[in-house]
């Protein structure tokens, strides 16, 4: 199993900047590839970012340019570095591992607010 714990949230204003941390622990030798997901309230989880193994990533278009997720493989962590925070980044943000082999495996951390909210 893959353990998750996500840590960083809190209450900013618009404009303001928050970093997420996502520890990983656990069998974590065969994850394919690691991401944020948020769910705002009465609205579906969407994927936020996301680095592979081999360190490629993509964004929603919604945060392009805003914000930044990045690995630091010694500490087995994953950070979401969000910047220009805008309401419609209010949620809750969960880490997520993927181990894609010969099926497809999911695990998820418990979650951290955030709120943006003058």
């Amino acid at each position: 199993q893959v353990h998750l714990v996500e840590s960083g949230g809190g209450l900013v204003q618009p404009g303001g900047s928050l970093r997420l941390s996502c520890a990983a622990s656990g069998s974590i030798i065969s994850i394919t590839s690691m991401g944020w997901y948020r769910q705002a309230p009465g609205k579906e989880r969407e994927l936020v970012a996301q680095i592979s193994s081999g360190g490629r990533t993509n964004y929603a278009d919604s945060v392009k340019g805003r914000f930044t997720i990045s690995r630091d493989n010694a500490k087995n962590t994953v950070y979401l570095q969000m910047n220009s925070l805008k309401p419609e980044d209010t949620a809750v943000y969960y880490c997520n591992a993927k181990k894609i082999v010969v099926t497809s495996e999911n695990y998820w951390g418990q979650g951290t607010a955030v709120t943006v909210s003058s």
